[in-house]
C-alpha cells in the first residue's frame, strides 16, 4: 500500500503536535481489523489491530502487537504523535541564525545549562526538540556540522542526540541520502 506524502497543508506542526490525545484522535479515521501472522490461540479471534489515518496530514500509523484494541489504539496514537515530529517539516526563517533557532518555542528549553542536547526519549521535550533538529537538518541539506551550528551544539552532540531513538536516526540518514550524503554511523 502506498502512503501519500505527509503534508502540513501550510500550517505549522504545532497545529497538531500540541493537541491533547483526545483532540488528535478526533482528527483521525480509525480502522480496526484482525492482525495476521503468528500468535497464540486468541491472536486472530478479535479485531484488535488499529490503524489511524490523520486526515489533516495524511500520516498513517498502525499498532497490532496487543490483543487489546484499547492498548493498540493508545500505541498507535503515541506513534502518530512521534510521526508528527519525524515526518512533518516546518520551514525555518530565511537565512536562520542560531539565535532564531534557540528562540523557537519547541527548542527553547531543549539544551541543558552547559548548552548540550541531553534529552532522553522519555523526556516530554525530546520529540519537540527532534522536530526542530530535523527541520534544521533538512534546511541545511542534512549537513551535520551546519545543522549543529544553527542548533548551537557541537556536531558530536547533535549526532549523539539523533542516535537517541532508532526512528530519529533512520530519518536523519534518510535526509542525508536524499541530499546525496553518506549515512551517518
Amino acid at each position: 500500500m502506498s502512503h501519500p506524502t505527509p503534508s502540513t497543508n501550510g500550517l505549522p506542526r504545532a497545529t497538531w503536535a500540541h493537541l491533547t490525545e483526545d483532540q488528535l484522535l478526533r482528527q483521525c479515521e480509525v480502522d480496526t481489523y484482525r492482525a495476521s501472522g503468528p500468535g497464540g490461540q486468541k491472536r486472530n479471534k478479535t479485531s484488535s489491530a488499529v490503524r489511524l489515518r490523520h486526515a489533516p496530514t495524511g500520516l498513517i500509523v498502525i499498532a497490532e502487537e496487543s490483543r487489546s484494541q484499547h492498548e493498540n489504539k493508545a500505541k498507535a496514537l503515541k506513534r502518530l504523535w512521534h510521526a508528527l515530529f519525524l515526518e512533518l517539516r516546518d520551514p525555518l526563517p530565511p537565512e536562520p541564525t542560531p539565535e532564531q533557532i534557540a528562540a523557537l518555542p519547541d527548542y527553547t528549553d531543549a539544551r541543558s545549562a552547559d548548552g548540550r542536547l541531553n534529552l532522553s526519549a522519555k523526556n516530554p521535550r525530546f520529540w519537540l526538540a527532534v522536530g526542530v533538529a530535523l527541520d534544521v537538518f533538512a534546511a541545511v541539506e542534512a549537513r551535520a556540522a551546519d545543522a549543529a551550528t544553527l542548533l548551537g551544539v557541537s556536531t558530536g552532540n547533535l549526532i549523539d542526540f539523533l542516535q537517541t531513538d532508532p526512528k530519529v536516526w533512520q530519518e536523519a540518514n534518510r535526509l542525508r541520502t536524499a541530499h546525496g550524503h553518506k549515512a551517518l554511523r
